[in-house]
């Protein structure tokens, strides 16, 4: 069983939208949180990562700060 995935972006950074289409492309299904609409979940993103940049995806429990292709690949299982 793969992973739950929420993605914390918002809608104008570049590098939220290619992560998303990264995991879309993989048939990966993910929660999209928009921090810039959603304060209480901005907060719970900068708890879980210590950071206030986007994107931040929580992979089972796991953070990967960025756009980390090979860090998602780990999380994830592929190769």
């Amino acid at each position: 069983m793969k992973p739950a995935v929420t993605v914390y972006s918002t809608p104008t950074c570049p590098y939220c939208n290619a992560a998303k289409r990264y995991l879309k492309e993989r048939g990966v299904p993910f929660r999209d949180v928009d921090v810039s609409r959603d304060q209480r979940a901005a907060m719970e993103m900068i708890r879980k990562s210590g950071q206030m940049g986007v994107p931040v995806l929580d992979i089972g429990g796991r953070i990967v700060v960025g756009f980390d292709r090979n860090k998602i690949n780990a999380l994830l299982g592929f190769h």
